[in-house]
């Protein structure tokens, strides 16, 4: 069943890419009064077909993109297949430059404008996940620690103005600049405002690369309550159980998501007691973790103890108006296309390793974790690889889009097209370079999953 859906989920997130893809290029080019003589869902040959008035509409047999025949896009833009002569006014080759590269423009933009889409929508419709403004770990002798902050206070407003999420206090840190804020904070004990000064430190980001930045010397908290267990890991086979609650380790009381990471980090290979409330009952549960890696501060894989776990989290939704939800969906699509080029990059100049490039079988197998998390993660990885695809896909190669758009910036720079034959030797180049491409991603595609 697990393979099932991964395929299914495969057929359907590549299915609607290809789709929108060709789309794109299909409108853009009638818009243009460019007949189009094939649209093809695939490559290769043809399972199904239906033939409308000027267009044949096509299912074929390698589902690995698809592709738009338009009128007179080749070196004779008087005649159609067969040979038969078409109407001038309607072949690609004899448009205005600005026609031809809006037409071919058209497919990846479509891929950007439906991740916009698909965000837009989740923001809308399921809203944008956010932490309230809890405190969960507190760093010794750090900010918060300083200021006299306590796991589980909330904080209800710094400087005199109300906040709700952590996101909230995020913004406010970052833009105060290391002055010291008042924060007012709510626990037990009722309320008490306190001085709280942000201290410079040092993050990595998403690739590695050290970033300056405020911190207060805590993370927003996260209960330790499991939302589920990885089948046949050490907390699945001890019985530990979706939406247990750990209370303790080895007698120690955990407090946060973050203590009860840290506590099991340390017990590599080490029979450990989990206190665990149940229900209305607490059960004592033996985990023995084992070895395995995670990034640490610095970058570096450390080895720690895990036991596969991930926590039910202490997320709220928050919906959005149709105005805001696209706004913010396509904020989102720009932030994502931008960290996909900069991963792009340093895969090229190798300051990211080559093993992160993955082909078909990885999506694939992506794709049906994403379906078995539910539809949710399904529809925002299929906008992920949207914009990777909107990339890909202008890249100055040959064969792709973008070295058709090449093809044209050389046109309007010289007043003419490249010849024939330079045209030629660039796609025979840009074709053993997708080749290429294509065999080193499935060589890390089989290597991820044992055969080499």
């Amino acid at each position: 069943m697990a393979t099932l859906q991964m395929l299914v989920s495969f057929v359907v997130v590549l299915g609607i890419l290809i789709l929108v893809h060709e789309l794109g290029h299909f409108f853009m080019a009638r818009l243009a009064g460019v007949g189009v003589e094939r649209f093809s869902i695939g490559f290769g040959p043809v399972l199904w077909r239906v033939r409308g008035k000027e267009t044949e509409y096509c299912v074929s047999a390698i589902p690995m993109g698809g592709y738009v025949k338009m009128m007179g896009d080749d070196e004779n833009p008087l005649e159609g297949g067969k040979g038969v002569a078409i109407d001038p006014a309607k072949a690609f080759n004899t448009k205005p430059l600005i026609a031809r590269f809006l037409i071919v423009f058209a497919g990846p933009a479509m891929n950007f404008i439906l991740a916009a889409v698909i965000a837009a929508l989740m923001f809308m419709l399921v809203g944008r996940p956010v932490a309230p403004a809890e405190i969960g770990r507190v760093t010794d002798g750090g900010p918060a620690a300083q200021a006299g902050l306590k796991t589980g206070e909330r904080l209800v407003a710094v400087d005199g103005q109300p906040i709700q999420y952590w996101e909230d206090l995020a913004r406010v840190v970052q833009s105060a600049g290391g002055r010291a804020l008042s924060v007012t904070v709510r626990g037990p004990g009722g309320e008490r405002t306190v001085t709280l000064t942000p201290a410079p430190a040092k993050r990595k980001d998403l690739f590695g690369d050290e970033q300056s930045v405020w911190e207060i010397g805590a993370t927003p908290y996260v209960p330790a309550a499991i939302g589920d267990t990885v089948s046949g890991d050490p907390a699945d086979a001890a019985g530990l159980k979706p939406n247990d609650v750990v209370t303790a380790i080895e007698g120690q009381p955990v407090l946060s998501w973050d203590e009860l990471a840290e506590k099991i980090h340390q017990r590599a290979e080490q029979p450990t007691r989990f206190d665990v409330k149940r229900g209305g009952e607490t059960v004592a549960v033996t985990v023995t973790p084992k070895k395995g890696k995670i990034p640490g501060p610095d970058g570096k894989e450390t080895e720690v103890g895990l036991i596969g776990i991930r926590p039910s989290g202490a997320v709220t939704f928050v919906r959005s108006n149709p105005i805001t939800s696209l706004w913010d969906g396509v904020v989102w699509s720009v932030d994502v296309t931008a960290k996909t080029a900069i991963g792009l990059y340093k895969i090229v100049v190798g300051q990211l390793d080559r093993s992160n490039i993955g082909g078909p079988i990885q999506i694939a197998k992506t794709a049906g974790e994403q379906a078995r998390q539910g539809i949710v993660s399904l529809a925002l990885f299929t906008a992920v690889i949207s914009i990777n695809l909107f990339l890909l896909n202008l890249l100055p190669v040959p064969m792709l889009d973008g070295g058709h758009l090449l093809f044209f910036a050389f046109e309007a720079v010289l007043g003419r097209p490249l010849s024939v034959r330079k045209r030629e030797v660039a796609q025979q180049v840009g074709f053993a370079l997708l080749m290429l491409l294509m065999v080193f991603a499935f060589y890390n595609d089989f290597k991820r999953i044992g055969l080499f």
